[in-house]
């Protein structure tokens, strides 16, 4: 299989996984005329069930993975997050946290701790998790902890009808599939996935999604720079749309890298913001590698911001990641670790990189969204007023 240049070459066993579902994916292609939406592309390669990058049982986060998230990186992370948890669930009395996309359980295992420690646990700590193989990762952690009897976190299958708490989403939205569309003058097109002589490669076609025109006729005002590529995430405005009901009375905080939309729709942005991780390695080509690497891009807060408006949430804050982290107490937090010598080293290095702006203090950002409830930590260095 050809792949990036510079690009680890795969063990024999990640190849065949990546063989098998190339096949399918080139199988679907035909079965759908020879061309398929980059949103339906992105399902297989990342969720197809056996195959896709997040149900193959390969390994994903840490060193022998493809990245590292911010909850892997220090305990100080998911501790300041939970201060802001607490704030929302002493509003609450018997609510619940809910947590998409949980990866290896170490955010919610070191969330639980600290709530536990300052006796405001949630009733239960429920998570959403499509991979069948990292929710045995979680069951495994989560046991380690609290036991083999413990009833506090539960795995779902569906979303409840009512919920009442906090819903944490952690790099959930930057990895739904979304749609490729490029901007010429005078016509809209969407790029889509092909294939010739076993390879995929992109192939363009004249939009015809009525629901991604309708989105890309209100983001062209925006552009002063043609043409223009870019991604346009429906599912992840659909999917806050569907929780914005299922909330009664709660928070919602969405953490990930992105922008608001003067900055994502800036002409420098012209070729679009998607971007794949294979062994900590950042490339642009997702037709490559296919259920190997992780695919991703940026995501659009003032889309986001303005669905939870449109569906009755209210926008609490807006804030890069080190000022929701420092409003969270993340220094005091660290002051109180009873470390030394080699740990405060690493404890150090852990801040710098949650929190300096050229890393992922500034990349990343949080939005926080509630309903029938005040969260005053997420309006610290609040940048509501850029989306």
């Amino acid at each position: 299989m050809k792949h990036t240049a510079n690009l680890p070459v795969p063990d024999p066993d990640s190849q065949d996984y990546s063989d098998r579902l190339l096949q399918m994916v080139i199988e679907t292609i035909d079965m759908h005329d020879g061309w398929l939406s980059f949103a339906e592309f992105m399902q297989l390669a990342l969720y197809q069930p056996g195959l896709g990058y997040y149900s193959n049982g390969l390994p994903k986060i840490g060193a022998a993975g493809d990245f590292i998230t911010a909850p892997e990186i220090s305990p100080l992370f998911s501790q300041a997050f939970a201060r802001h948890i607490a704030d929302a669930l002493q509003q609450i009395p018997q609510g619940d946290c809910l947590e998409f996309g949980a990866g290896s359980g170490q955010m919610a295992a070191d969330i639980l701790l600290y709530l536990q420690q300052i006796q405001c646990l949630p009733k239960h700590y429920f998570i959403v998790e499509a991979s069948a193989h990292l929710r045995l990762i979680q069951q495994n952690k989560i046991r380690d902890i609290f036991g083999e009897d413990q009833s506090l976190v539960i795995w779902l299958d569906y979303l409840p009808d009512n919920f009442e708490g906090v819903i944490i989403a952690n790099e959930v939205c930057d990895a739904m599939p979304l749609h490729r569309v490029q901007f010429e003058q005078g016509q809209l097109l969407e790029i889509g996935v092909g294939h010739q002589k076993g390879l995929l490669e992109w192939h363009t076609t004249r939009l015809s999604n009525p629901a991604l025109k309708a989105r890309c006729e209100q983001i062209l005002p925006q552009l002063t720079h043609l043409p223009y590529q870019t991604e346009i995430a429906l599912q992840a405005s659909a999917w806050l749309a569907t929780l914005s009901q299922m909330l009664s009375k709660g928070a919602i905080y969405l953490v990930d890298y992105g922008y608001e939309a003067k900055t994502y729709f800036h002409s420098s942005k012209h070729q679009g913001l998607l971007r794949c991780n294979y062994r900590h390695q950042v490339h642009e080509n997702p037709l490559v590698l296919v259920g190997l690497q992780d695919i991703t891009a940026h995501v659009d807060f003032t889309a986001l911001a303005e669905t939870a408006s449109q569906n009755g949430l209210h926008v609490e804050g807006f804030q890069r990641q080190s000022d929701f982290l420092l409003a969270g107490d993340i220094l005091e937090l660290a002051q109180m670790q009873q470390i030394h010598d080699f740990a405060q080293i690493q404890q150090a290095a852990a801040l710098k990189r949650l929190l300096l702006p050229d890393l992922m203090g500034e990349q990343f950002k949080v939005l926080s969204l509630a309903k029938e409830l005040e969260l005053p930590r997420s309006k610290s260095a609040d940048l509501r007023y850029c989306l």
